[in-house]
């Protein structure tokens, strides 16, 4: 342990460059973090929800949609929790070793998943396996946020954190096309699973040799002295690296905000996955899609997502002032809107069907950025990874597996009906408990409203 502690320490502050060798030096490295966690989270998510893909076959050889919304609750368990408690080491840790870390070994259980029959040959084999790739893959979303928190300031989060996090759509909507070309070349529902594995290997050694960790690891001065842009709340202190007590006893389970958006997040992500990881089944069961339209119906639900994080990221930094609540309320009870037409829509319609799968991507991902952007405001940058994994521990562990275990098991006792007024409902309470944040993050960034927001 004090090796793997040693190993993973974040790197000592360099000396600074010359004055004249910062700008061009900064510009050029905050380009580079922007590429490197992006081409990183891309390939957390190409394993992701692959296996939602296989779920149709899994069900064809006899499984019960119980017994996989139980093995698919094993990342959202997993992933959940190390999102937290390893957000909180992320935080005292170099976010270069460790997001490559999580995403190659989570890359090789996939691989595994997909190449040994002896790993699908049972829900227990199954659920073990997700729970140890969900394990390693909450190790990405928190290194990512430890650099974004030391190279972007809170007045271009909004924007920048929307950038960053389209790089899930781009991930997720890659696993259909993906699934398609694996079937093509092996003609085996297996290769749904682990050619996925490969390309994220790829991604792993990409990102590598694209991500550092502080700037003044790189001889940079921090983010606040280079623009300038110090936040009321923000002291030199910022700048140290806090204990573990510290992190959860001072600056995140005192956060009464935080808690609010944590259980908000709960049923985002139930709609979130509800919709997402039941599509494959439910449009191929009742919609009577074929697998190559289900998986451009998937492939269509995550890049419609792209231009509904950008909106909602600048909508928050450039009509709000940095304020996220109004555009989570807004953009949550559309998204109840477009569910209800995605399940009242009669099969045969499959242009309707994929209107709403688009329309859902659309509005449903800008609440689940702007909820992690929200949390990451609240937090002094060295708590970013446990301040956005408090609120990540509540959407997997509530949302998530609700969708995964709770939705497959609502309808095959109540029929999809069930399924659906569950979401619904669940946009509706999403929408009220981030209200609760309107009145506090209002007066907390009412500092910001007379500045304009300058890129670097």
């Amino acid at each position: 342990m004090a090796f793997l502690r040693d190993f993973l320490r974040p790197p000592a502050h360099t000396k600074q460059l010359p004055a004249d060798n910062i700008d061009p030096t900064y510009k050029r490295m905050r380009l580079q973090m922007m590429i490197g966690i992006f081409v990183g989270y891309a390939g957390y998510y190409l394993i992701r929800k692959n296996f939602s893909l296989a779920m149709p076959d899994l069900i064809a050889l006899g499984y019960t949609k119980t017994e996989l919304g139980f093995a698919l609750s094993g990342v959202s368990l997993a992933y959940g929790l190390s999102k937290f408690l390893m957000g909180n080491v992320s935080d005292r840790s170099d976010a270069r070793k460790f997001v490559v870390i999580g995403l190659s070994v989570s890359a090789l259980i996939t691989i595994f998943m997909g190449s040994v029959p002896l790993a699908t040959a049972s829900i227990t084999n199954m659920f073990i396996l997700l729970c140890l790739s969900g394990w390693f893959q909450g190790i990405g979303y928190p290194s990512c946020v430890r650099v974004m928190a030391h190279w972007f300031t809170i007045r271009e989060r909004g924007v920048k954190m929307a950038i960053w996090n389209t790089a899930h759509n781009v991930g997720a909507g890659l696993v259909g096309p993906l699934a398609i070309f694996a079937m093509f070349l092996f003609n085996d529902w297996h290769s749904k699973i682990y050619l996925h594995g490969y390309f994220a290997l790829v991604f792993a050694f990409i990102t590598w040799f694209l991500v550092r960790d502080t700037p003044q690891s790189c001889g940079l001065p921090s983010i606040e002295q280079w623009t300038g842009d110090y936040h009321k709340s923000y002291s030199d202190d910022h700048e140290r690296e806090f204990s573990a007590k510290e992190i959860f006893f001072e600056h995140v389970f005192n956060n009464k905000l935080l808690w609010y958006l944590a259980f908000a997040n709960i049923f985002v992500y139930l709609v979130r996955y509800g919709v997402l990881d039941w599509a494959p089944t439910y449009l191929e069961e009742v919609k009577n899609f074929s697998m190559s339209q289900t998986g451009w119906a998937y492939f269509a639900y995550e890049f419609a997502g792209i231009p509904g994080i950008l909106i909602t990221g600048w909508l928050s930094d450039k009509a709000f002032y940095g304020r996220r609540a109004p555009v989570n309320i807004l953009f949550m009870l559309l998204v109840g809107i477009a569910v209800f037409i995605y399940w009242q829509n009669p099969a045969g319609n499959p242009a309707i069907d994929i209107a709403c799968l688009i329309a859902i991507g659309f509005l449903i991902y800008g609440p689940v950025v702007l909820i992690g952007v929200q949390a990451l405001d609240m937090a002094p940058k060295k708590a970013a990874g446990t301040a956005t994994g408090l609120t990540g521990l509540f959407g997997y562990l509530g949302g998530a597996m609700f969708a995964n275990i709770a939705i497959g098991a609502i309808v095959d006792h109540f029929n999809w009906q069930g399924g659906f007024l569950v979401l619904i409902c669940s946009c509706v309470l999403a929408a009220l408990l981030v209200g609760l944040t309107w009145k506090e993050e209002k007066r907390e960034k009412s500092d910001l409203y007379s500045h304009d927001i300058t890129d670097q």
